[in-house]
């Protein structure tokens, strides 16, 4: 579970949407440029597994596309039909990638499979050279999306951006089986090709699974995690008047956070004097941590022996 605790969420000026859906451009222009020059140098140096991993890029300008249309959707305020907002949208958007991710793997293997016990090794034809460099362009140019990408991912709490992410890394993976096929059979060893995609399809599996987990614990109301808690629990003990804290409740709604407190105050005071104390809890709490959307702060009275 993601760590919410934080003090500066948008640093840049720019809102959550604005800046997703930045990085998500990048990601499309860099995969439609990308794809392109491996298609192109996957025909000219007749290697199958080059013009395989163009597609796979290709695949991966579809799911930026996702991405911006559900963190679009997830950005809109809260109306008569959606009082808690439209947060989950964007979880939705990383299942729906967490399954194109599943079923990319899941094909690499099947293929990996199925050349592996094919035995006909000697009628592939042995690629050129470019195909080989193609290879490795492809594989810093996509490591270094995933790096920019889980940046923004990590920094926005985005799970639809670091599905995106992730991505990019089963791009690089599946970029480095080519490598590895391409200069196999170049060195007379073309079973190397489908027996790298398929350790690449394992990669790619596991990182759907903790995708596709992540995405339906922020849709379940699942509470976030235990340091996150005891922040919210000490902040709201540092606030005058509170003597302690009875329950705490948290639930992750999309990238947001809601709370539940109960607090203990002194019985002998007002009640507006208790409110104030509520509303000072309830001001530090959204002070401190921007992920918290709402809070519901309740304040139980207690007596106090003099």
């Amino acid at each position: 579970m993601e760590n919410f605790i934080s003090n500066n969420p948008e640093p840049s000026g720019l809102s959550f949407e604005q800046q997703a859906t930045r990085v998500s451009m990048v990601s499309i222009i860099g995969n439609l440029l990308l794809s392109a020059f491996k298609a192109l140098a996957g025909v000219i140096a007749h290697s199958g597994a080059m013009v395989s991993d163009a597609v796979h890029s290709a695949s991966d300008v579809f799911s930026s596309i996702i991405v911006i249309i559900g963190i679009r959707i997830s950005s809109k305020d809260s109306d008569s039909d959606h009082p808690y907002g439209h947060e989950r949208f964007e979880c939705v958007a990383a299942i729906i990638l967490a399954v194109i991710l599943f079923i990319t793997g899941l094909f690499i293997g099947i293929g990996a499979v199925k050349s592996i016990f094919s035995g006909h090794y000697e009628a592939l034809t042995v690629p050129g050279l470019l195909a080989l460099i193609a290879a490795v362009i492809s594989i810093f140019t996509k490591e270094a999306m995933f790096w920019y990408t889980r940046h923004y991912a990590k920094k926005l709490d985005s799970g639809a951006l670091m599905a995106d992410a992730w991505h990019h890394r089963s791009d690089a993976l599946s970029s480095v089986g080519a490598l590895i096929g391409i200069a196999g059979a170049r060195m007379g060893f073309p079973v190397l090709d489908p027996i790298a995609s398929l350790v690449i399809c394992a990669f790619i599996l596991k990182a759907a699974y903790d995708i596709f987990k992540d995405a339906i614990d922020k849709m379940v109301d699942h509470s976030c995690d235990e340091a996150t808690e005891n922040a919210l629990l000490q902040c709201a003990l540092a606030q005058n008047g509170v003597l302690d804290v009875d329950l705490l409740q948290t639930r992750v709604f999309g990238n947001k956070i809601y709370v539940d407190i109960e607090i203990c105050a002194d019985g002998t005071k007002t009640l507006s004097q208790g409110h104030a104390i509520a509303d000072h809890v309830h001001s530090a709490i959204e002070k401190n941590f921007p992920r918290v959307k709402h809070i519901m702060v309740h304040v139980n009275p207690r007596e106090i022996n003099s």
